[in-house]
């Protein structure tokens, strides 16, 4: 496991609680109802065959194997896959890397990378991962990739008010270099843009890349609401935005997380 590996599996063990990120403030709320109904309509019928990969403690496993899919989950954190299949229901998941994935060519129907790219901060990294969710993915399905908009950090330190100096110069930095500097928050991250992840995507293999933005436009005015008199329903503005304006091109990056999906083409 090379250091940035095991700098994330610290990070996710000692100092962040996965199971509780997807629960608490409007942004992850948003991200958790948009991902699961898009999920909903990008995935095959009930009965698939999905491979969750970094799928965390299963939050996103539990609510498709409840809908009827079996789900396989992997994740290079220990303690994640622990907690995955403690719950209930009991998710069957494993230690291992997105980079190298223990299983067959073709035996998913398919792939979900909703954690990994974004600790990737090499592209050859994210390729590999992206390449191996297709070969593990049978022709004709589907791999859905999640990634961190460019924009994300600046957009939620100026909503929250915590816009300073040295997030505003962060925010600069990151207009050419899309890398997380762990020191101002968060852990090794990279950030993408839309074309950047559509290209990766498109160099792993897939066709027919759509990128939607899982947010909307109007997270951060559901951030800025809270503990205001008006803070569900700006909540619930935000949550029909971010329904309309999901694939919209123009206001796709304004999402805290970008969800890519791509068809595996036949061999």
């Amino acid at each position: 496991m090379d250091q940035h590996s095991s700098d994330i599996v610290d990070y996710y063990t000692r100092r962040y609680r996965e199971d509780q990120r997807l629960t608490g403030r409007p942004q992850a709320r948003l991200e958790w109802i948009r991902t699961l109904e898009l999920l909903r309509d990008l995935l095959p019928e009930p009965g698939a065959r999905v491979l969750d990969v970094g799928g965390g403690t299963g939050a996103y496993a539990r609510a498709l194997v409840s809908a009827g899919h079996e789900v396989r989950l992997v994740d290079l954190v220990p303690g994640h896959v622990a907690h995955a299949r403690a719950g209930q229901p009991s998710i069957e998941a494993q230690v291992a890397d997105a980079r190298a994935l223990p299983y067959a060519d073709g035996a998913f129907d398919a792939a979900l990378l909703l954690g990994p790219l974004y600790h990737l901060v090499r592209r050859a990294d994210r390729l590999r991962a992206l390449r191996e969710a297709v070969r593990v993915t049978r022709p004709g399905g589907r791999v859905v990739a999640a990634v961190i908009s460019r924009f994300a950090g600046a957009l939620d330190f100026a909503a929250t008010g915590r816009l300073d100096e040295r997030t505003l110069a962060e925010a600069r930095a990151l207009l050419s270099d899309g890398t997380n500097d762990p020191r101002i928050g968060f852990t090794h991250a990279y950030f993408h843009r839309v074309e950047e992840i559509i290209d990766e995507c498109q160099a792993a293999g897939l066709t027919e890349v759509v990128v939607h933005g899982v947010e909307g436009p109007a997270w951060t005015a559901a951030e800025a609401a809270i503990g205001g008199p008006a803070e569900e329903t700006v909540f619930g503005g935000a949550l029909d935005l971010a329904r309309v304006y999901s694939s919209e091109s123009a206001l796709v990056a304004s999402s805290a997380h970008l969800l890519a999906i791509g068809r595996v083409p036949a061999r």
